[in-house]
């Protein structure tokens, strides 16, 4: 009949899965938390480039550019806008919403140029 390793044997592994548990968890948690920020920051450059594609039309026929791009961002994404429009297009910088407590703020950005050149009807 074959014996079971008993307490004091080296074989004995109780509590090895929870310990094992409890070490991979918090690695686990903040590779979820960085794939989210990840996609946070995705989401405010796409964000960034409607913004700046608003402004630039805004721009091209006479109207405020800052307030066009405020217009097309979301509500949780206005606060810290920066808008330079010039004569080589407009850029638009925001930053993106934070999934890390750690780190300073993600600025992300993106420009667009719009003008007679690119097929305006009649521009």
């Amino acid at each position: 009949m074959a014996m079971l390793p008993g307490p004091g044997s080296a074989r004995c592994e109780h509590g090895q899965a929870t310990v094992a548990f409890v070490a991979v968890v918090p690695a686990l948690v903040l590779v979820a938390l960085a794939l989210i920020q990840l996609a946070l920051a995705g989401y405010a450059t796409i964000a960034a480039g409607t913004a700046a594609r608003a402004a630039a039309r805004a721009d091209y026929v006479g109207d405020d550019a800052r307030r066009a791009a405020r217009r097309a961002l979301p509500p949780g994404l206005r606060d810290g806008i920066e808008v330079e429009a010039g004569p080589e297009g407009v850029e638009v910088e925001i930053e993106a919403p934070r999934a890390l407590p750690v780190g300073g703020p993600i600025p992300v950005s993106a420009s667009t140029r719009l003008g007679p050149a690119d097929g305006l009807p009649g521009g």
